[in-house]
């Protein structure tokens, strides 16, 4: 097909170390201008990344009739006025998550679900380790799945990372909490009926530096997660059968340059006796996505799916902020 020419709002740190590498790797869509509000930071990142055409402002990028599809790594309350900003441009967008701060700030967007592709940047669902888990689960290799287990943390206390800033949507459930969310909602393929959580808040920066969840699902299944943006380097997925268990070892920051591994234990003993590991070939999650969404825009017609289910990803994050007010599980 005829490569999706791609324009990148702003500078930031994913779009610069991953995103835009991983999608520069593709010969189905072409990175072909970036922007900043400061047009020599823009520059210095074209000249680094190889990107022909760098630009002084958001808007200077959103005038490019040349442009197709926007990248959107922006602050995350910056995510959907400029997503919106976007398609009343005329440009499919690819925004990172979180979409929003809130559901209902998502609905800005629905005017325009016909008219352009809009969808929310969870590269993990285009890893074949994810795509191989889940083909698991539904043959029943595990069993019936019971529950689901998430660990994500990492280690920044920088007061000038937006991770750090609970007024633009820093924190850990936002940044990284919405993976666990998303892990319940693919390998379970449903929808909570109901969420608790439990939060520890930075005394300085205000922000979640550590929340814990649990979500229920349909027939008894429940996730239960743990996300710091202050503790040791370190992700999981353990999903639970009454047969066995799978382990994804790197589920979510998956390296683009080596294979992942996943296990499948059968529960015979605790010590490993009926543990097997599997592997994917290394892939670049990033581009993989970035394939997928260009592929939409020259085959599919765009529709409400993807908003509709960006909607259910912040239904249940401000459920989890409700009840941190409240106390007690939040219905959905």
């Amino acid at each position: 097909m005829k490569p999706v020419r791609w324009g990148v709002l702003s500078t930031a740190d994913i779009g610069l170390k991953k995103v835009i590498p991983g999608m520069m790797k593709s010969d189905k869509l072409e990175v072909a201008a970036i922007s900043s509000r400061n047009e020599d930071r823009a520059k210095a990142a074209a000249a680094e990344l190889g990107i022909a055409t760098a630009y002084g402002s958001y808007e200077a990028l959103l005038a490019d009739a040349s442009i197709e599809a926007i990248y959107n790594p922006l602050p995350n309350h910056l995510h959907v006025p400029m997503t919106l900003a976007a398609v009343k441009a005329g440009k499919h967008v690819l925004c990172e998550k979180p979409f929003a701060l809130t559901a209902s700030e998502l609905e800005q967007l629905r005017p325009y679900v016909s008219q352009v592709h809009i969808r929310e940047a969870f590269m993990v669902k285009h890893h074949p380790q994810w795509i191989a888990a889940r083909e698991h689960v539904r043959k029943g290799d595990i069993g019936t799945v019971r529950f689901i287990q998430v660990a994500f943390s990492y280690h920044n206390t920088d007061p000038a990372n937006v991770r750090n800033m609970a007024d633009i949507g820093g924190g850990g459930l936002f940044d990284i909490g919405c993976y666990a969310i998303t892990a319940g909602r693919w390998f379970f393929e449903g929808e909570p009926t109901r969420v608790i959580g439990s939060f520890d808040r930075d005394p300085t920066f205000k922000t979640d530096r550590t929340a814990s969840g649990l979500m229920d699902f349909a027939g008894g299944k429940q996730l239960a997660f743990t996300v710091s943006t202050q503790s040791a380097l370190y992700q999981r997925i353990q999903i639970l059968g009454d047969k066995g268990r799978i382990e994804i070892e790197i589920p979510f920051n998956a390296p683009p340059a080596r294979s992942c591994r996943y296990f499948i234990d059968d529960g015979s003993g605790l010590v490993g006796e009926g543990l097997r590991t599997l592997s994917v070939p290394a892939v670049d999650q990033y581009q993989l996505q970035a394939e997928a969404f260009s592929a939409a825009v020259r085959h599919e017609k765009p529709d409400a799916k993807w908003l509709d289910d960006a909607v259910c990803n912040m239904r249940i994050l401000d459920a989890f902020f409700r009840s941190e007010t409240s106390a007690r599980f939040e219905n959905l």
